[in-house]
């Protein structure tokens, strides 16, 4: 009888455990979502307060996201959440820090009505030529890492308790979560990277593994907006963003003596030197200034002194004077 007594009793720990389980689950549902609302245009409904706004865009800009990545996998199979692009594009749209384009599967729908119309089949007002569509300046990529503890104190209470695994799977289920996420900003025309920032979100909520709560029933509650989870890494990528659009508000290019992809400064021994602009616009200045033609500071930069000494000596050389540091100029200088 005892026995009998004591197993009701599990049970009933087990049952109202579950019951404040789901209660914890609605009541973080019903706060504010860290993103939701509406955007069109540079209007925005409902934006959360704490999204950095931007009086103008900086440009244009596509979300890129990463399917075949192991985050991806946890979010959309462990997680049972959608893809984040839908959720980084109102995010940005609804800061009006960049005019978001389409490269998604809209894309596809896109170039199936240019074929209408190359076919014949659309109206002749339809207004489907070419040269309409616009080109993203920058691509945004975004990752999660993720990061969970399973508490440990009301745990042990299964190894005391019988029906320890009823309890275990109840108190296995409250952990603290973490995610932190990255956003990466690429110049769509050079490949630089513009800009990085990594933003995180924790907070000690309750998960839907104990008891069978998981799998279609955690599916069934899904969204950004409808699971703590979902919540948690809106909120994560909000960070980032923010960080984002705070670093590239004082954006300032770096710049590299010659330029860019011209060779760097960081000689390696042995390696081979390419013909033509390889031979920077430093290299160039200190052999002018070894030749007593180049005055100035070296600092790989293009002024009025590099120009005039380049030009001194492509007269000297006898090369057409253009003042540039062309292929025939560097050729000469390096020899």
């Amino acid at each position: 009888m005892r026995t009998e007594s004591l197993k009701r009793g599990v049970l009933a720990l087990g049952v109202g455990s579950v019951m404040l389980l789901s209660g914890c689950a609605s009541l973080a549902a019903t706060k504010k979502d860290p993103i939701g609302g509406s955007a069109a245009g540079s209007n925005s409904a409902n934006a959360n307060k704490t999204l950095e706004h931007c009086s103008k865009p900086l440009g244009t800009l596509a979300v890129e996201e990463d399917t075949s990545q192991n985050w991806f996998a946890i979010l959309t199979t462990q997680y049972h959440l959608p893809a984040t692009t839908p959720l980084i594009r109102l995010m940005i749209q609804q800061s009006n820090c960049f005019v978001v384009v389409d490269r998604g599967r809209a894309m596809s729908s896109m170039m199936q009505e240019r074929g209408l119309a190359d076919s014949g089949e659309l109206r002749g007002r339809s207004n489907m030529g070419r040269g309409q569509m616009v080109a993203a300046d920058y691509v945004v990529t975004p990752t999660i890492q993720f990061a969970e503890d399973t508490g440990g104190g009301a745990a042990a209470l299964a190894g005391v308790l019988p029906y320890g695994a009823l309890i275990g799977a109840v108190a296995g289920s409250i952990k603290h979560r973490e995610a932190s996420t990255t956003l990466m900003l690429t110049d769509v025309r050079s490949g630089v990277q513009v800009a990085v920032a990594q933003g995180s979100a924790s907070k000690n909520d309750f998960g839907f593994g104990g008891l069978g709560i998981g799998g279609s029933a955690g599916a069934a509650m899904g969204g950004y907006s409808r699971t703590p989870q979902g919540r948690l890494i809106a909120s994560a990528f909000m960070d980032s963003y923010n960080e984002m659009v705070r670093a590239v508000r004082n954006y300032a290019p770096q710049k590299v003596a010659g330029g860019l992809g011209t060779g760097g400064s960081l000689g390696v021994d042995g390696a081979s030197r390419p013909q033509g602009e390889s031979f920077s616009l430093a290299d160039a200045q200190r052999r002018l200034a070894g030749l007593g033609l180049y005055t100035s500071k070296v600092d790989g930069l293009p002024g009025p002194g590099t120009t005039k000494a380049i030009s001194r000596f492509q007269q000297i050389r006898g090369l057409t004077v253009t003042g540039q540091l062309d292929d025939a100029t560097a050729d000469a200088l390096r020899n």
